[in-house]
């Protein structure tokens, strides 16, 4: 039996990466094939918030299993920016380079060297049905920024992560090692098993 998730979102990248963590045993959809669902602001202060607010704004106008995750880097030196505003940080059309532009031109500013690019990815992912939170999931990895950007995998600030334990960033890392460590893969796994519980009463 497949199980059918909608992400409520838009952005195909991660609709991607969650079809890979959760495998074969699952289909994902996203909202670029629900247009009539409108476009979900996130007025939250933390990525439980946001990521409890775009789950259940989704599923009062979809008949289905949705999910929706807020996800951002907090990095020490710029006293945890920029967190919650990460996709927003270098203004609402910003590419992937002017989000990491920004974000290394505000570490040189700050002087920010050795510890002091310390950082974390941090991913909280809400499972919601008609109306009702079924769950919370979350997932961090912790790292540091590079001085420059790396390798062309991925997406977001991911050229210029480097989570602990590797030398490479997850730009230059194979997606099959990223999608095993990621604070995304840890929040989708823990979704994974409660959702097969969900499903098949275990």
């Amino acid at each position: 039996m497949v199980i059918e998730l909608v992400v409520a979102t838009r952005n195909r990248h991660k609709t991607r990466e969650i079809q890979h963590v959760l495998g074969p045993e699952f289909r994902v959809r996203d909202l670029g094939a629900h247009p009539e669902v409108s476009e979900i602001r996130e007025s939250g202060t933390s990525f439980e918030e946001n990521a409890k607010l775009k789950a259940l704004a989704a599923s009062r106008q979809l008949p289905a299993l949705v999910i929706a995750d807020d996800s951002g880097l907090a990095v020490d030196a710029l006293g945890g920016a920029p967190g919650i505003y990460s996709a927003r940080y270098a203004g609402a059309n910003a590419t992937d380079t002017n989000k990491i532009d920004k974000l290394l031109r505000e570490l040189e500013r700050v002087r920010a060297i050795d510890d002091r690019r310390r950082a974390r990815f941090r991913c909280v992912v809400a499972l919601a049905r008609n109306s009702d939170l079924l769950g919370i999931f979350e997932g961090t990895v912790e790292g540091r920024i590079t001085d420059t950007a790396r390798g062309d995998s991925g997406f977001g600030y991911d050229p210029i992560f480097v989570p602990d334990g590797f030398e490479q960033t997850f730009g230059e890392l194979p997606t099959e090692v990223k999608n095993t460590i990621s604070h995304r893969a840890q929040a989708i796994r823990a979704l994974a098993d409660r959702l097969r519980r969900l499903e098949f009463g275990d």
